[in-house]
């Protein structure tokens, strides 16, 4: 074959995505190192949590692969924050780590579009022709018209263990030795991030009995509808550091490359190594740590929580000081990598960059942290990369729709200086962008994008179509002279107490009744949160001339300072400074709203 539309780089959770997308529309080249490391799971062996689940929820509703393969190998599912509201409310689905990367494997190796090709990318050349040549190091020159980079954590990787290092993207894997060196020509640039990974440790070392048990939700749910068979079959347990933990930890501190300065990269804020967490949180005790099976049928569980960079004999003996864990003996050992990511600040919505049009990047390169937000990626490049190649229009995912949408606009309008996770709170409406309603929101998407077909669409629609009967249901039948719906709001009763009155139902799904029952709870705050989400929309080109941000004193002291530098003229464009959060563009709206005939539009 002479070339191909798209050519993804890299088989982690970013790459598969992208492969699997492009895939709809033409035929793809996916190059790789090593064929047994694709869909691998590196880090833990799960996938979703608050705000990841709604990204994989809306992955799956524009027709990824990620919650499938999670449901598929799912062994323990629980809802985080069920007692919350359902604004928050997250599925995590605990998987076999292995049986997921077997599974991602024979879907991307099988699949008919995709050709598997082995070796590494040593350059990237422009074909003078608006197309791309990835250039291997054994010489091919590999034509296609659009090119996506997931090179993962490998862009010149080094890992370390205590003050030793290896030239490694992942432990035992060589790194992508030259990649970040056309990106760099082009005019790209690099930044250094760091992240880290805990032990594994022999499972049946462990005193499970000293460890606070955590049972699977009784009546398991997956990111599909219905997970595999074996999904409530494993719990997952807690323990906890100890005084013995942290003097450890504060004695040989000078044993970490974070700690010495050997590690220039950036780690993550929201997921810190173990001696991160006791010298930032000296105030406290102890740390919880969540032990996960790494599969029902392996001998090894992981400690999450426990992630680190100390050298393998200081490891033995913190995972020693841990409830349970007196005997332990370690499988493979905590390890810290670094590596070079893009500025996504140089990228496009649809994640092409600006500097070299027709190249996609996609997951950590783009300075992300998590499987969940490189999957969301790679499917949001893979799906761009194969419409430019075929000259389809550009179609944006806009913030407004959800977490993808939050995702890609904030890594390209605020970049970040650390490694980006997402999370509930950095979404404005997150009542209106649930993970109970992705399908109905992202399907429709998804179906213009060419990534859903016609059968999937009418599955969706004549779902909601059901919901709007139960909830049509409720509203014309009355018990005890109030209707359905008035009883339903009411805090103490739900769907069954409800039919307990009398009232009845058409037959719905579990997942329908669920709908049926937020909808008409919370249907009051909906509504509050439609409309102000639409006073927002109107009030975005809103001028700010004039305005003394310093007077301001609703405004974060982050949000005062920066505004103050950038001096925006409008609402929209102090929206897209980072620091500016969604409580800051609110107390400026108040603001202008106080200064009432000052007001005035840009145009």
């Amino acid at each position: 074959m002479s070339g191909w539309n798209v050519l993804v780089i890299g088989g982690g959770h970013a790459g598969l995505e992208a492969a699997w997308a492009a895939a709809k529309f033409s035929r793809v080249a996916l190059l790789i190192g090593n064929p047994a490391t694709v869909g691998r799971m590196p880090c833990n062996p799960a996938v979703g949590g608050p705000g990841k689940s709604q990204l994989v929820f809306e992955v799956q509703a524009l027709g990824g692969l990620m919650g499938r393969l999670a449901d598929e190998t799912a062994i323990h599912t629980r809802t985080l924050n069920a007692s919350k509201g359902p604004a928050v409310q997250s599925l995590r689905v605990q998987n076999e780590r292995d049986a997921y990367a077997e599974r991602a494997q024979d879907v991307i190796f099988g699949h008919p579009n995709i050709d598997i090709l082995r070796g590494e990318a040593a350059d990237l050349e422009s074909d003078g022709r608006g197309g791309w040549l990835v250039v291997t190091t054994d010489g091919r020159r590999l034509a296609a018209r659009s090119v996506v980079v997931a090179a993962g954590t490998f862009m010149r990787g080094v890992t370390w263990y205590g003050r030793q290092s290896r030239a490694e993207g992942r432990q035992g894997e060589p790194p992508a030795r030259f990649l970040s060196a056309p990106l760099a020509r082009a005019g790209h640039v690099l930044k250094r991030y760091k992240t880290g990974t805990p032990p594994r440790v022999r499972a049946d070392a462990v005193n499970f009995a000293e460890l606070l048990e955590i049972p699977a939700d009784p009546d398991p749910r997956g990111f599909t509808g219905t997970p595999g068979p074996r999904a409530a079959e494993s719990p997952t347990w807690q323990t906890h550091t100890t005084a013995e933990t942290h003097r450890l930890i504060n004695e040989n501190l000078h044993e970490s490359p974070m700690f010495s300065g050997d590690i220039e990269g950036l780690g993550p804020r929201y997921c810190p190594s173990i001696e991160d967490k006791v010298v930032r949180f000296a105030h406290h005790d102890r740390h919880l740590l969540f032990v996960e099976p790494d599969g029902v049928q392996t001998s090894e569980v992981y400690l999450q929580g426990f992630s680190s960079s100390l050298p393998p004999h200081l490891q033995d003996a913190l995972v020693r000081s841990l409830p349970g864990f007196e005997q332990a003996v370690i499988q493979r050992y905590a390890y810290a990598v670094e590596y070079d990511v893009v500025d996504s600040l140089e990228l496009s919505l649809n994640l092409e960059s600006k500097l070299m049009p027709g190249v996609f990047t996609a997951g950590q390169i783009n300075g992300t942290s998590g499987y969940e937000e490189a999957a969301a990626q790679g499917l949001i490049a893979g799906t761009a990369a194969a419409r430019r190649a075929l000259g389809e229009q550009e179609q944006v995912i806009g913030r407004e729709t959800g977490y993808i949408g939050v995702l890609l606009d904030e890594l390209v309008f605020k970049g970040s200086n650390e490694p980006y996770r997402m999370m509930t709170s950095r979404v404005e409406h997150r009542l209106l962008v649930r993970q109970d309603n992705a399908d109905e929101r992202m399907t429709p998407i998804g179906h213009a994008l060419g990534l859903v077909d016609d059968a999937e669409l009418a599955r969706v629609q004549a779902k909601y179509a059901r919901v709007q009967g139960g909830i049509a249901a409720l509203e014309g039948q009355r018990a005890q002279g109030q209707t359905g719906d008035a009883w339903l709001r009411r805090p103490e009763f739900s769907l069954p107490d409800v039919e307990a009155l009398g009232v009845t139902l058409p037959e719905l799904s579990p997942a329908e009744r669920e709908a049926v029952e937020i909808r008409v709870k919370y249907a009051g705050y909906i509504r509050r949160a439609e409309v102000q989400l639409r006073a927002e929309d109107r009030s975005r080109g809103l001028s700010l001339e004039g305005i003394d941000f310093s007077g301001i004193a609703a405004l974060s002291n982050e949000a005062r300072e920066k505004l103050g530098r950038a001096q925006p003229r409008t609402v929209e464009q102090a929206s897209r400074i980072s620091g500016v959060r969604h409580a800051d563009i609110s107390a400026l709206l108040v603001h202008l709203k106080q200064r009432g005939g000052d007001v005035s539009r840009e145009t």
